[in-house]
């Protein structure tokens, strides 16, 4: 059968997000409250504390802080409010803490939604995630990540939507959506090119071209400002100027092109940072820094308490850039509705975490973005038989968690070999587990009972990776590898001749070039989160079939990183027989898996893609016709790629321009519609103008990046 599909949900590459800022009554109503406040009131709304030994309620009494942090246990927030409410004025607190891939029930971290091509499925999360944290008390988050990271070493790589700016916008927004949906006010961070960090080190500096920053980095952030929204600065210094006193990029792009009037907040001690990367001489120098510059409250390093009234009274600081600041702080307050609702009951939050909704969620976006690398001769689906399950992250729950966990707990997880022994029960198939050693893989005196499980079993699960200590914030790499002996144990295993499924969990791309040889079936589960075990199962035993893509370039090695399918023309483009090009000489230059790549259990043929000109105020239509030409049903992720062929900037070799998801019974085929709008053809200058020239673009839809660029449309003048 015949049908047809227009791509119409996502907006154009360079649209805005929606209206941003807070209400008209929240500002009037923060006015008139921010007229009965001291300076040291006023200075108060600016500070940030956390919960930590050193913690006391005595702060909150006298409104010593606005806001707080690191708390996710019910009871204790709803203490911290009570002490705040008891204050003069009864300003309650701004509660934050990190929901990057929820609070209790933990969904797959958000590198691995973003292999979903589903914005919706992340929204859908945002959402269940900030319904479960607003009992408990919460009603700020530190998410989503805003940043594009292309560089595998990374250890906050997991944390983003991967290298490809298209996605990091929609996934942004949609996250941001959700959240907002769900009563929490959502942050957008790092604020601007963290992910962009030397040598992948976290903290170091960031050098980019204002081209790229314009192009990568700043679109996710402004195509996400909506109402209640909050921006946060990166620790890093941008270009020679760190975040946290960039007027530029606070002052000039964020507060005046885009007319941000929300909260900036600046991540922890970046305040106090300032000071280490040679901006200020000392606290009170930092404080008038990063006030000027725009931002709004201090987290964890004190100092705004410490020297801003001291600041002001001398007249180093005025008290217009204190007001300022502070009036942002209560319209957020005012807009999310604090003023005028009673604190969450702390008993409730149980009621709400962990209920056969979020739980549901979670296992089907395992299913959703868990990606199927290899597959040779059909290993996969399992069969009936006996299976031998095997690794040192097959019954681990915490490390499946990943990082940022929030309340997540591990006796709340289900573990892969407790998923596969559940399916494998119900149809009577045996399955014999042996750790073969712990996540370090440093003693290998457990192999011999994994090869002996593995020889009386038909097909052997083995689940590897990495601990998730080692992805995430301060978690960056010099190497890729499996940790330890892993490799060594996968190989003894593939000895014995039976067939191998090699299932990661992982934050980041690994090197699996031994993996490759090795074993015939590989899936990458990332960190899936409290339901991982589930919906790691219902793929295996092919109960659903895989769908996810990759959202990063997978390199073979770590000398390729940082690396996107994406890259600017070079005058001399890689030929595999010329020395003198774009080349390693010890290496490939493509990657292990490109960019968009997954595999799943039936084959999609693509037609040779149209491009027509577009109506309605559009520029170009481009259609393409999938067919499922399998004996199952599948779903596949179509991929549109574009490179404009002369420009006034050196253009990408290719980028994505949209995606689609569609679903295709056995034989069933179904037309594939994107409607481009001019604005999706043009890019941005150095200064931030969008510039749109005619000329000739070529176009190619696909499965995944490798695509070629055969169709050609020519953009007239306007």
């Amino acid at each position: 059968m015949r049908g047809l599909l227009t791509s119409l949900l996502l907006l154009p590459f360079f649209a805005a997000g929606p209206a941003f800022g807070q209400t008209a009554d929240s500002a009037v109503r923060a006015e008139a409250l921010l007229g009965r406040m001291t300076l040291e009131e006023k200075v108060g709304q600016l500070v940030m504390t956390g919960f930590d030994e050193a913690f006391s309620t005595d702060i909150l009494e006298r409104g010593g802080a606005g806001s707080v942090i690191s708390f996710n246990d019910p009871a204790a927030i709803a203490r911290a409010q009570e002490k705040a409410r008891a204050s003069r004025l009864g300003i309650p607190l701004l509660i934050g803490l990190d929901l990057l891939h929820g609070f209790r029930t933990l969904f797959p971290m958000p590198l691995a939604e973003a292999a979903s091509f589903d914005a919706e499925l992340a929204a859908r999360n945002a959402e269940l995630a900030a319904r479960e944290a607003k009992p408990a008390g919460l009603n700020w988050t530190f998410a989503p990540v805003a940043d594009v990271a292309r560089d595998p070493r990374w250890g906050r790589m997991i944390e983003t939507n991967g290298e490809d700016a298209l996605l990091a916008r929609d996934f942004t927004r949609a996250r941001a959506d959700g959240f907002r949906r769900g009563g929490l006010a959502p942050t957008l961070k790092h604020f601007a090119g963290y992910g962009a960090v030397s040598g992948g080190r976290d903290y170091d500096a960031v050098s980019v071209s204002d081209f790229e920053l314009q192009n990568i980095h700043l679109p996710p952030f402004r195509a996400a400002l909506g109402p209640i929204t909050t921006v946060m600065t990166a620790l890093t210094v941008l270009n020679g100027m760190p975040s946290s006193a960039n007027t530029q990029l606070l002052g000039t792009t964020l507060r005046g092109k885009w007319g941000f009037d929300g909260v900036v907040v600046s991540d922890w001690k970046a305040i106090g940072g300032l000071i280490d990367q040679g901006i200020a001489q000392d606290e009170a120098e930092a404080a008038r820094i990063a006030l000027k510059a725009g931002v709004d409250i201090d987290m964890m390093s004190g100092i705004y308490a410490r020297y801003l009234a001291a600041e002001a009274a001398a007249g180093r600081v005025s008290i217009q850039e204190i007001d300022g600041a502070v009036r942002r702080v209560l319209a957020l307050k005012f807009a999310l509705g604090l003023f005028d609702t009673p604190p969450p009951d702390p008993s409730e939050a149980d009621r709400a975490a962990l209920t056969p909704e979020l739980r549901a969620a979670a296992r089907a976006s395992v299913r959703d973005t868990s990606v199927l690398l290899r597959n040779e001769d059909g290993v996969l689906p399992l069969r009936s038989g006996n299976i031998a399950v095997v690794g040192p992250f097959a019954d681990n729950a915490f490390d499946q968690l990943g990082p940022h966990e929030a309340r997540g707990m591990p006796e709340d997880a289900v573990t892969v070999l407790e998923g596969i022994r559940e399916h494998a029960a119900k149809t009577g198939a045996r399955v014999h587990y042996a750790e073969a050693c712990d996540v370090a893989c440093e003693d290998a005196s457990g192999f011999e009972a994994a090869v002996d499980a593995s020889r009386t079993s038909e097909v052997t699960i083995v689940v590897l990776g990495e601990k998730r200590e080692h992805s995430g914030e301060g978690a960056s790499r010099a190497t890729l590898g499996f940790p330890g002996k892993q490799d060594e144990l996968l190989e003894a295993l593939a000895a014995t001749g039976k067939p191998i499924v090699l299932v990661v969990i992982a934050g980041r791309p690994l090197d699996l070039r031994r993996a490759a040889e090795t074993a015939p079936a590989i899936l990458m589960a990332w960190y899936p989160g409290t339901e991982g075990g589930h919906g790691v199962a219902d793929l295996l035993f092919g109960d659903h079939a895989p769908s996810a893509k990759l959202p990063i370039s997978w390199p073979r090695s770590v000398g390729q990183a940082p690396l996107s399918y994406d890259r600017l023309a070079t005058a001399r483009p890689y030929e595999p027989a010329a020395r003198y090009t774009q080349r390693f000489l010890d290496e490939k230059i493509e990657p292990l898996f490109p960019f968009g790549f997954g595999l799943t259990y039936t084959n999609f043929r693509y037609s040779t893609p149209v491009v027509t000109p577009g109506t309605d105020g559009a520029a170009a239509n481009v259609s393409v016709t999938v067919t499922n030409e399998g004996a199952r049903a599948g779903t596949e992720i179509v991929q549109l790629y574009m490179r404009d062929d002369v420009a006034s900037r050196v253009q990408p070799v290719k980028r994505l321009v949209r995606y689609a998801r569609i679903a295709l019974q056995p034989g069933e085929s179904r037309t594939v519609e994107f409607v481009l709008r001019r604005d999706d053809l043009g890019f941005f200058d150095e200064d931030g103008h969008l510039i749109v020239e005619p000329g000739t673009f070529r176009f190619g839809a696909g499965p995944d990046s490798t695509v070629a660029l055969d169709a050609i449309f020519t953009l007239a003048p306007p």
